[in-house]
């Protein structure tokens, strides 16, 4: 359907889906039409992205995590998977965000969303370019951080529990931690949240 086909793996507000079906008779009758067929995919009340099937372009995952729920940036285990540092893959799709946490179900995954203040927000996020779009992520080492940070009952205090933690239980690819750049670490221990932990890696990355 050439209308969907402009609008390639970016999510679409209904508003916007509706004002380009305005010439059937009933746009809103279209959309659900067009879900049930499975030309469209709902993300949550109001937004859809058009089916791989019709597009003929993989979905990021990534880009419909930045638009469920924003501003957000993909960021945790999602994160350092993106950028094959761990190895598992999950149906949850994780993102910070400076508004109240929340989730969201869909056909594609779950998507968790995580408060965090705006200070700290806004380091070590980057903005990733693909052929006609971009979305947020965080970089490695504020996707790390935030998995020591935000990670429930998660007490790393001893080098050694920090290191048995990122080999066993993270399974983090060593080699390129030991590359990481060591004052996006800095930037985060100065907002006072698992201050010990964070130097820790600091320490770690310094041997």
């Amino acid at each position: 359907m050439e209308i969907l086909n402009q609008f390639g793996v970016v999510p679409i507000d209904y508003g916007v889906l509706a004002s380009e079906l305005a010439t059937y008779k009933s746009p809103r009758q279209k959309i659900v039409e067009l879900e049930k067929e499975g030309s469209i995919i709902r993300l949550k009340r109001g937004m859809y992205v058009v089916s791989p099937k019709i597009s003929g372009k993989l979905l990021s995952i990534e880009l419909i995590a930045n638009h469920i729920y924003g501003p957000s940036y993909v960021s945790m285990e999602s994160a350092l998977r993106y950028y094959g540092l761990i190895p598992e893959k999950t149906y949850n799709t994780d993102s910070m965000t400076i508004k109240r946490s929340r989730k969201f179900d869909n056909a594609i995954a779950r998507f968790n969303y995580t408060y965090c203040p705006a200070s700290y927000y806004t380091i070590g996020v980057e903005q990733v370019m693909r052929e006609g779009f971009s979305f947020l992520i965080a970089s490695p080492e504020k996707a790390l951080c935030d998995v020591i940070i935000y990670t429930p009952q998660l007490r790393l205090r001893s080098m050694i529990s920090l290191q048995e933690y990122l080999a066993d239980d993270l399974r983090l690819d060593m080699d390129e931690f030991f590359k990481m750049d060591i004052s996006v670490f800095e930037q985060c221990v100065v907002q006072n949240m698992k201050s010990e932990e964070l130097n820790n890696i600091i320490k770690l990355l310094r041997q």
